[in-house]
């Protein structure tokens, strides 16, 4: 900092005596030059600079910063083959291929918020009143009540995230992390200077936590649980028996819950979607959520922390620091916030049956045809946008890894799916089911003829070839 401090000595009777400027004599009126009556200086004094040369380097935090998953998609050699059109089954945004557009009723709130005039200024930083009522009104029930004052209006569920993980941890702090998972709450955490602890997801029971493991991670220094239910990228919906032995867990720890439920309500017939917070008794839960996969909006940027602490856990001190968090930035899309009621209460029940009918036609479409290809085991799943097939590598020995496998798929078949070693997870690879259907059996056909190609049995498999 450039320094601005004058000193002026006085004699022990109190008459001016030799004056200084940063050490050096003044003389004549006692004031130097650039000081006015009062002494205030009108420009600083120069200070010399102590760099010598310029230096200019990213921050530790720029440093921690990783994505696993955009590091090993830019890292992969992707050349289609140009004699067959590309199917990307790899991006999880459903509307790429416009098969899937938002209820009508979503875009005429959208348009009367706009033509409205009233929401082009900055909302508050958590979020407009009226808006934040109307998240708790849609969400709350008997078990898991909710006010306004519970909402924290966020640009997108990335934004929840980030605000959760910021509040409840501090550097040195860790986090338990479902594995497979959602690769951004690594990069948040590890960015903050957190640690992440992978707690496996078993593939042979649909993708339930193991809930020994998961214990066995806890120490003193865990401060979070992140639970990602229906599951990206598993596709997994937890039974209400799961979802309370979970909760078991973090209570016998006292570990608050972040849950992740941006899927909510996005599973298919015949299975139950249940909140975390409305089977809690006791365990503190901050509910990330928003528009962009149930409405089909992900480019609307409109999310929401729902803040359920019934026995005051979080006391004012988390909602307090929330607030304050979200001061760091302007907020959510002031224009999306004037719409947000209407798209929460008029949006029909047809438009979320016709989506949730889509997306099960196609993951049985997927699920069926690549069950009964030799060297896969697709596990079906039970709602999200998502399927998970495992990669049996021992009959595959042209490929290393998941990796190679799926890049060796784009550059003879021009499908690309996502290895799921960008969700810590090898041997695997996701599909997203929301492409049109013709070409979801196209892709998998053409994922059937590369494994023709590529499958070599092992002797195990002989064996039970040979019975």
């Amino acid at each position: 900092m450039t320094s601005k401090s004058y000193l002026m000595q006085m004699n022990d009777n109190g008459v001016q005596g030799k004056k200084t400027l940063n050490g050096k004599s003044v003389h004549g009126n006692g004031l130097p030059k650039g000081v006015n009556e009062s002494g205030v200086g009108i420009y600083p004094a120069k200070v010399k600079s102590r760099r010598q040369r310029w230096d200019v380097k990213p921050s530790v935090m720029a440093n921690n910063t990783l994505n696993p998953l955009r590091a090993i998609v830019e890292g992969m050699k992707l050349t289609p083959n140009p004699e067959k059109a590309m199917i990307s089954l790899s991006i999880g945004d459903p509307t790429v291929f416009g098969n899937l557009p938002t209820a009508h009723t979503v875009l005429q709130a959208l348009k009367d918020s706009i033509d409205s005039q009233k929401y082009n200024g900055y909302a508050p930083s958590v979020g407009y009143q009226g808006s934040r009522e109307a998240v708790a009104n849609f969400y709350r029930c008997p078990e898991a009540p909710l006010e306004a004052k519970d909402v924290i209006l966020t640009s997108g569920c990335s934004q929840a995230i980030d605000l959760a993980i910021s509040v409840l941890c501090n550097p040195g702090d860790n986090i338990l992390v479902p594995c497979p998972g959602f690769p951004l709450y690594k990069t948040l955490a590890l960015s903050l200077g957190i640690k992440v602890k992978l707690y496996n997801l078993l593939p042979e029971k649909s993708w339930e936590a193991d809930l020994q493991y998961m214990e066995s991670m806890i120490d003193e220094n865990t401060s979070c649980l992140v639970v990602t239910n229906p599951s990206n990228p598993c596709g997994s919906v937890y039974s209400q028996e799961h979802l309370q032995n979970i909760l078991k867990v973090a209570s016998r720890h006292r570990l608050p819950i972040l849950a992740d439920e941006i899927y909510s309500d996005m599973v298919f017939p015949g299975c139950d979607s249940h909140s975390m917070a409305s089977l809690s008794s006791d365990v503190p839960i901050l509910s990330c959520s928003g528009l962009g996969k149930r409405w089909l909006v992900p480019g609307w940027r409109m999310g929401w922390i729902l803040i359920h602490d019934r026995n005051e856990v979080f006391g004012p001190e988390i909602r307090q620091g929330l607030v304050r968090l979200s001061q760091r930035l302007m907020g959510a899309c002031s224009i999306v916030q004037g719409a947000l009621e209407s798209i929460l209460n008029s949006t029909p029940p047809s438009f979320y049956n016709s989506t949730i009918s889509l997306l099960k036609s196609h993951s049985e479409i997927c699920y069926n045809e690549l069950s009964t290809v030799p060297g896969l085991n697709p596990v079906m799943p039970a709602g999200a946008m998502y399927l998970m097939v495992g990669i049996n590598t021992e009959t595959f020995p042209d490929f290393k890894n998941d990796v190679d496998f799926t890049e060796a798929l784009v550059t003879e078949q021009s499908v690309f799916c996502l290895p799921t070693s960008a969700f810590d997870y090898p041997n695997f690879f996701r599909i997203v089911v929301t492409i049109p259907e013709e070409m979801m059996v196209e892709a998998c056909m053409r994922i059937r003829q590369f494994c023709q190609d590529h499958y070599r049995p092992c002797s195990r498999d002989s064996s039970e070839l040979d019975q």
